[in-house]
């Protein structure tokens, strides 16, 4: 890993004001993330690209880079992911942040995607940079409720911390992005998806979007040990489906599974996990549930076993999985 240099530089679609547009992601090597410096949340690995030593200018280098490296893709939003938090001082100084918010607006980005825990969100903090152009804070809740955020992920902050945040990100000028996480260790399927419900159901006032995100296995982590002992499986896509579906409809809920269709995603049999995937994308672009609708109609041999995983999953312990995985026929 380079220190001028992203971990990773990709593009992707998404919407602005309306509009399906290209949008660059870049994931920095940064320092890394305070709270997982002090003790760290059960599911999250991406402090393994961090970098202890790495400056600000550093970092506003890889930034230089990126922006060269798709230049010619014209990209009118940027989303920039570190393995902590864009507004701690300590990971990004701020005339960095400002600077790096100058080399993306003069490239013609017109909005960038960070993100931040709570308590880094502060008027001081975000002033600056919604003066230089529109800013759309990711807020990690992943769960609002506050035992499920304390005892399954160890998120070091509760949901009121997160509402104070959301409240203050606004009052700038900031639109507000909240990351739900879709199945913590230690909850059946059925408890992870009756989460998921409640919890768009509390942020649906306080947020522009709601990112469905399920569990991934990340390497080096808390859930990647009860995995590989055969005491967790990551979600089904059809909980992604469900969960689409019933999103509210004053509020754009979208969902991009990492790993999807794999071991370490969220993933079904194999075979209708391609349809359903591109059935998400659709309808995380368009917001239509035509698709959607149409996959799970259509169903699958699999689909019953994911329903028996619903109807019996509170008369088993949470890591008991109905359906029975021939391991050869997955990638990890």
């Amino acid at each position: 890993m380079k220190r001028d240099r992203p971990v990773s530089i990709w593009t992707e679609r998404d919407l602005l004001d309306g509009e399906d547009i290209t949008a660059l992601v870049m994931v920095l090597a940064t320092s890394g993330c305070a709270w997982s410096h002090e003790k760290g949340c059960t599911m999250c690995g991406y402090n393994n690209d961090s970098l202890p030593s790495v400056s600000g200018q550093d970092i506003e280098k890889q930034v230089e880079y990126g922006i060269m490296e798709r230049e010619k893709t014209k990209p009118k939003m940027a989303k920039l992911y570190t393995s902590g938090s864009f507004l701690d001082a300590k990971e990004i100084p701020p005339e960095s942040q400002k600077k790096i918010f100058h080399l993306l607006t003069d490239a013609g980005v017109e909005k960038i995607l960070i993100e931040s825990r709570p308590e880094f969100v502060t008027n001081s903090a975000l002033e600056p940079l919604t003066d230089i152009t529109k800013v759309e804070l990711a807020l990690g809740l992943e769960s609002a409720n506050d035992t499920i955020l304390e005892k399954n992920i160890n998120k070091g902050f509760k949901f009121q911390d997160y509402k104070r945040a959301a409240d203050t990100a606004r009052k700038t000028g900031a639109s507000i992005r909240t990351y739900l996480l879709l199945k913590p260790p230690h909850i059946t399927e059925k408890q992870a998806l009756e989460d998921v419900l409640s919890s768009m159901k509390k942020v649906s006032g306080l947020t522009d979007v709601i990112s469905i995100n399920p569990m991934n296995i990340q390497r080096g982590t808390m859930v990647e040990g009860l995995w590989k002992k055969g005491q967790y499986r990551t979600p089904w896509l059809w909980t992604v489906v469900k969960l689409l579906l019933a999103s509210p409809t004053d509020v754009r809920t979208i969902s991009s599974p990492t790993g999807g269709g794999k071991r370490r995603g969220a993933h079904n049999c194999g075979k209708c996990d391609r349809d359903i995937l591109d059935a998400i994308e659709e309808f995380s672009l368009s917001g239509q549930r035509k698709k959607l609708e149409h996959v799970m109609k259509k169903g699958c041999t699999c689909k019953l076993a994911w329903e028996d995983q619903l109807k019996y999953d509170g008369l088993f312990p949470p890591t008991t999985s109905i359906e029975k995985w021939r391991d050869t026929t997955w990638k990890t």
